[in-house]
C-alpha cells in the first residue's frame, strides 16, 4: 500500500468540548523533507457557527492503530519563519518534525493563535523592545499589562479528539501543555523531551523557562556545569 493510501486512512470523528467543536475545514498531501504526509486545516467554532480559532496539523500516519508522538508547537514567526536566535521555537520545530517523521504515527500541531505565548505578534514585538532594555521575558510581559501565559489548549485537544488520539506521547519541557491537554481528555502516555539549539541569545530565556517558569530541561544541562560549559555557548 502506498503512503499517501495509508495517510487516507487516518481516522476521524466528530466531536464537542461544551459550547466548541473543531470541524476539519480543507485537506491535501503535503511532501515534507522527503516524505508525503497529510496537511490539515481544522477550525474551532462555536455554536453560533462563528470562527474562534484555526489550527493546522501535519500528520504522518503509516499506523493510525499506534500512539501517536505530538508536538503542539506555537506559531512563532520569528524563530520559525525569520530564525531568530531569542527563542529555540524554530530548532524544536525541525526536532519535532523530524522525531514524528521516523515515528508509524505522529503529529505536528501548528497553533496559529498562540503567537507569544498567545498575547499576539504585536505585543510580542513590545515586549522584545522591553527586553532589549534589560527585561527578560516574564517582566517584559508584565510591564505591559500581558499575562506571562495566555495560551488554552481546548483547540489542540479538539483536534485530537477528531483525529481518534486521546492518548499521546507529547514531545514537550512544559508540563503546562500536559496539564492543559488531560484537562480537556487527553491522556498524555509519556512525555518527550525536546531540545533546540542553545546560543548566547537565547539561554538567559532557556533559564527562564526552567527557573522562572516551571519548564523541564529547555536549558542543555551542561550549561550549568560551569563557567567553561557557558564559554562554549555560540
Amino acid at each position: 500500500m502506498t503512503i499517501e493510501a495509508d495517510i487516507e486512512r487516518i481516522p476521524r470523528r466528530r466531536t464537542a468540548n461544551g459550547s466548541q467543536r473543531a470541524v476539519l475545514r480543507a485537506e491535501a498531501n503535503l511532501p515534507v523533507n522527503g516524505k508525503v504526509m497529510r496537511v490539515m486545516v481544522f477550525g474551532l467554532t462555536g455554536i453560533d457557527g462563528a470562527r474562534a480559532e484555526e489550527v493546522v496539523a501535519l500528520v504522518n500516519s503509516r499506523d493510525p492503530t499506534a500512539v501517536p508522538l505530538v508536538r503542539v508547537h506555537s506559531a512563532c514567526l520569528t524563530g520559525d519563519i525569520l530564525g531568530s536566535q531569542k527563542c529555540d521555537c524554530g530548532d524544536q520545530l525541525k526536532v519535532a518534525l523530524r522525531q514524528i517523521q521516523v515515528r508509524p504515527h505522529g503529529m505536528l500541531l501548528y497553533m496559529l493563535n498562540h503567537e507569544g505565548r498567545g498575547i499576539g505578534l504585536t505585543q510580542k514585538i513590545r515586549a522584545y523592545a522591553l527586553q532589549d532594555g534589560g527585561d527578560n521575558t516574564i517582566e517584559a510581559n508584565l510591564n505591559l499589562g500581558l499575562p506571562v501565559e495566555a495560551r488554552d489548549f481546548i483547540a489542540a485537544a479538539e483536534v485530537l479528539h477528531l483525529l481518534n488520539s486521546d492518548t499521546i506521547d507529547l514531545l514537550t519541557n512544559n508540563p503546562l501543555k500536559i496539564e492543559g491537554l488531560e484537562t480537556h481528555g487527553v491522556t498524555v502516555r509519556h512525555r518527550v523531551p525536546i531540545q533546540g539549539d542553545l546560543t548566547e541569545q537565547n539561554a538567559q530565556y532557556l533559564l527562564d523557562k526552567d527557573q522562572r517558569m516551571g519548564h523541564i530541561g529547555a536549558l542543555p544541562a551542561h550549561y550549568l556545569q560551569g563557567p567553561k560549559a557557558t564559554q562554549d555557548v555560540s
